[in-house]
């Protein structure tokens, strides 16, 4: 085992953080537990609980880094949009191609629970800045809507693209030929949009 002077804090808490990250690239966080991790990276679980302050803790750092990447990856995709109906599609794309790509992080994004706990503030700040890029991409492309309706709006569009992307994720369509998840977005956002 590893001594607990062996790594800095920051550089044990990137040395966990990215064994998670790796586990879950091929496995669902519910295969994972305290002891696994504390197991791969050479210390004991009590350690990981003074440092992240728990499991459940730890994994929510993991939610931020995801949330994080996804955010730069939506970043991207708004950039490469030549107008503001434009950034929606590519929006929605990128939050389907994210989830593809990374199926076992984005899930853990939606199935992660604080157990009763507030959702500490820096993790709240993460999901109102994904939520307002698609806000303001609402307002914009429907300027006579109160607040409270581009937030209906926006919610509406992010529902029907999230259940588009879980059952794509998840193979769940039951269909006999396959069907491309990027073609019902496109589908939903087309129809929302008249």
């Amino acid at each position: 085992m590893a001594r607990r002077n062996d790594h800095t804090r920051e550089e044990l808490i990137e040395l966990t953080l990215q064994k998670v990250e790796e586990f879950l690239a091929d496995h669902p966080h519910h295969d994972l537990s305290l002891r696994k991790v504390a197991t791969q990276i050479g210390y004991v679980p009590s350690t990981l609980v003074n440092v992240f302050g728990s499991y459940n803790l730890l994994l929510l750092k993991v939610v931020a880094r995801t949330v994080d990447e996804l955010q730069l990856e939506s970043s991207k995709a708004l950039e490469n949009s030549n107008s503001t109906k434009e950034a929606l599609y590519n929006l929605a794309y990128c939050y389907h191609d994210f989830a593809q790509q990374n199926p076992y992080r984005w899930q853990l994004i939606f199935q992660h629970t604080m157990n009763g706990e507030e959702l500490p503030e820096w993790q709240a700040n993460r999901i109102n800045n994904m939520t307002s890029i698609l806000e303001k991409l609402v307002a914009i492309l429907s300027p006579h809507k109160s607040f409270e309706e581009i937030v209906e709006a926006s919610r509406v569009l992010w529902a029907g693209v999230h259940g588009i992307t879980l059952l794509s994720v998840d193979d769940k369509f039951f269909t006999s030929s396959p069907i491309d998840g990027k073609a019902l977005i496109e589908n939903l956002l087309t129809n929302y949009l008249k």
